[in-house]
């Protein structure tokens, strides 16, 4: 059982690490870098390579089942994107690629003095721990193969992980809280980015929707805590140390 002052300290490692994890994914998704290992890949300009990459480890499925998996995107955007991207590869071999581009970004911009070796072993005590039920996605890239000889690039491969494992259980949290997915993104990133992300002529949030989205936050917090059981006290907090150090600003 796991006492109240037990579930404070998750919650607040859970509150730590979340943020950090997901604008670092971000950065690897938008650098030009990354882009242009797509462009050497085969792929045209464009959201191809993203989506038959990132995707991809959910097979040679039709868009709809890519739509109702991630759920954030919007459906033009998958369309478009995942359609371009099945003519340059299958999907298995362009998951590959796509890590490989995840380790390559690691390697070039994770800060030489972390400790990767140690924030792997934890991270990895935490993929392992987690209940993969209704996160396909999640799943998908767990199994995806991480070198053991590359410890730099195989960290922020566990970063991506971690990363779309909240991002699984944000889905969920935001239908059960009542709101759609088009909803939540006007009210956490605004029209212009919600737009951006390919939602077409999204409609400024409702006041109404906003307790909504804080309640899916919470249940997002709530589906990870159980992950977070994995390591002890200390762990969470070596894991919330390394992933600050990790998640520094990227090197020019």
């Amino acid at each position: 059982m796991v006492s109240d002052l037990q579930r404070m300290e998750i919650f607040e490692c859970i509150a730590a690490v979340a943020r950090p994890i997901h604008d670092f994914g971000d950065e690897f998704m938008s650098d030009e870098a990354t882009a242009a290992v797509g462009l050497g890949a085969g792929f045209s300009p464009g959201r191809g390579f993203y989506c038959r990459g990132r995707f991809g480890v959910l097979g040679e499925v039709s868009v709809p089942v890519v739509q109702a998996v991630q759920g954030f995107l919007g459906p033009d955007l998958i369309t478009a994107g995942w359609s371009a991207g099945r003519a340059v590869m299958p999907a298995e071999d362009a998951a590959a690629r796509y890590a490989q581009a995840v380790r390559e970004w690691g390697r070039a911009n994770i800060p030489a003095d972390v400790d990767v070796e140690h924030f792997n072993r934890l991270a990895q005590q935490l993929i392992d721990a987690a209940d993969a039920d209704a996160l396909p996605l999640f799943a998908g890239w767990r199994a995806q193969p991480c070198p053991v000889d590359d410890p730099i690039g195989g960290a922020m491969q566990r970063i991506h992980v971690l990363r779309e494992h909240r991002g699984a259980c944000h889905l969920a949290a935001v239908r059960l809280s009542g709101l759609s997915a088009r909803e939540a993104m006007v009210v956490n990133l605004g029209v212009e980015q919600a737009t951006h992300y390919g939602w077409q002529e999204p409609r400024p949030a409702a006041a109404s929707l906003i307790p909504r989205w804080r309640r899916a936050e919470q249940c997002t917090n709530e589906l990870q805590a159980p992950l977070y059981t994995a390591l002890g006290d200390r762990q969470r907090t070596e894991f919330a140390r390394l992933v600050d150090a990790l998640t520094a600003s990227p090197t020019p």
